[in-house]
C-alpha cells in the first residue's frame, strides 16, 4: 500500500494536468514521481531491519509543493540550478537581464523555473517516467527555444537514476539538478549523518552566496569531507564561509576528469543505516545542509520540515559559471545536446 493517494496530486494549472506516477522494483522500493516541477516526491527503500523507510522529504498535495517556502523541494530545476550574479550573464555579445529572485541574485531559474511548470508525460510505466517541457525564448529572460527532457529510472538494485538532456535553437546557459531534500532515517535532524564528498577543493562564496572566483582546498577545514565524517558539529565550525552559508550552502569541485559517470558523495543514516551513493556526470556537487528550513511546510510523515530536518546533494555545473571564465563553461549552442545522468543508489549492507 503507498501512502500517497494520487488525487490530491491531480490539479489543472496553467492550462495542462498534473498527476503522480509510481516506480516500483522487485525488492518493494517504490518511489513517486509528479510531472509538476518534474519532481521526485518520495522514495521507500529498505532499512537495517528491512523496513521501508522514505528518504526524501516531501509533502501529500500538490498545493503544498506551491508554497514558496517548498517549491523546490523534488523538482528539476532550470534554466540555470543555483545562482547568477546580480540576474545578468553575457553571450554572443548580448546582456541577458533576469529575475533577482534571491536577494540581488538570480536563482534556480527565476520567479517561475522549471520547478512551477508542469511537463508533459512522454513514457509512464512501472519502472520509468521521462517528461518533456519546452521553455520559449524569453523565458524568465533565457534566450533560446529550449526543449528539455528528464527521465526518471527506478532500478532492481535500488538505484534511482536521473538523466537530464536539452537542445536550444538560440546560444544560451543551462544548469540543471534535481533539488531532493534528504534524510535517511526518514525523520530527526541530519546532524548525525556520515557524509562523504570527493573533492579535494570547493568554490568559496561571498556574503551574497555567489562563488568568488577561486578554487580552495578543503584541506584543514570544515570543508574536508574526504574520509567520512558527522555533519555535526562542523556546520557550526567558526569559519567564515559557514558564517557566510548560515552552515553549508557550498559547491564542492569533484575529483573526476572529463563527463564519466563517478562517485561524487556517500552518505549513511545513523540510525536506519541506510547508505545513499551519488554518482554523476556532473563537475561539481552543491552540499546544502537544510539552512533555510523553518518548520513551515508539514511533511508526509506528519512532522514539519524544521530546520535541517533534511539535506541537498545537487549534482551541477558551478553556481555563476556564465560570470566566471575559470569555471567549466555552461554554454549550449544550437546543434549540440546538453546531456547529464545522476544516479541515487541505496542499500544498507
Amino acid at each position: 500500500m503507498y501512502p500517497l493517494l494520487k488525487d490530491p496530486f491531480q490539479k489543472n494549472i496553467d492550462g495542462k494536468q498534473t498527476t503522480l506516477f509510481i516506480l516500483k522494483n522487485k525488492n518493494g522500493a517504490h518511489a513517486a514521481i509528479s510531472n509538476y516541477g518534474a519532481r521526485w516526491i518520495n522514495m521507500f527503500v529498505p532499512g537495517e531491519k528491512q523496513d521501508l523507510i522514505n528518504v526524501i522529504a516531501g509533502f501529500d498535495t500538490i498545493e503544498a509543493y506551491q508554497q514558496p517556502s517548498a517549491t523546490y523541494y523534488g523538482a528539476t530545476v532550470g534554466r540555470y540550478a543555483n545562482r547568477i550574479a546580480s540576474g545578468i550573464f553575457t553571450v554572443t555579445g548580448n546582456n541577458y537581464i533576469l529575475a533577482k529572485n534571491n536577494n540581488s541574485n538570480h536563482l534556480h531559474g527565476g520567479n517561475k523555473g522549471f520547478n512551477a511548470v508542469v511537463w508533459d508525460v512522454i513514457i509512464a510505466n512501472e519502472t520509468t517516467v521521462t517528461f518533456s517541457y519546452l521553455s520559449p525564448d524569453g523565458e524568465e529572460g533565457y534566450p533560446g527555444n529550449m526543449e528539455v527532457t528528464v527521465t526518471y529510472t527506478l532500478t532492481d538494485d535500488n538505484q534511482m537514476k536521473i538523466s537530464f538532456s536539452a537542445t536550444t535553437d538560440k546560444e544560451t546557459v543551462i544548469n540543471l539538478t534535481n533539488h531532493a531534500y534528504f534524510n535517511l532515517n526518514g525523520a530527526g535532524t541530519i546532524d548525525e549523518h556520515s557524509l562523504t564528498i570527493n573533492a579535494d577543493f570547493y568554490t568559496p562564496i561571498n556574503e551574497n552566496l555567489i562563488p568568488v572566483g577561486t578554487f580552495v582546498s578543503v584541506n584543514d577545514s570544515p570543508f574536508d569531507f574526504r574520509n567520512a565524517k558527522k555533519i555535526y558539529p562542523n556546520i557550526y565550525a567558526e569559519d567564515l564561509q559557514i558564517k557566510y552559508g548560515s552552515g553549508y550552502d557550498h559547491n564542492f569541485i569533484l575529483n573526476k576528469k572529463g563527463i564519466e559517470l563517478s562517485l561524487a558523495a556517500m552518505v549513511e543514516g545513523n540510525i536506519s543505516k541506510i547508505k545513499m551513493d551519488v554518482l554523476t556526470t556532473e563537475p561539481g556537487l552543491q552540499f546544502y545542509s537544510g539552512n533555510f528550513m523553518d518548520g513551515t511546510n508539514i511533511l508526509t510523515n506528519g512532522t514539519t520540515d524544521h530546520h535541517r530536518t533534511a539535506f541537498c546533494l545537487e549534482t551541477q555545473h558551478f553556481p555563476d559559471s556564465p560570470n566566471k571564465e575559470n569555471f567549466p563553461t555552461t554554454i549550449l549552442k544550437p546543434g549540440d545536446i546538453f546531456k547529464s545522468t545522476t544516479i541515487f543508489r541505496f542499500y544498507n549492507e
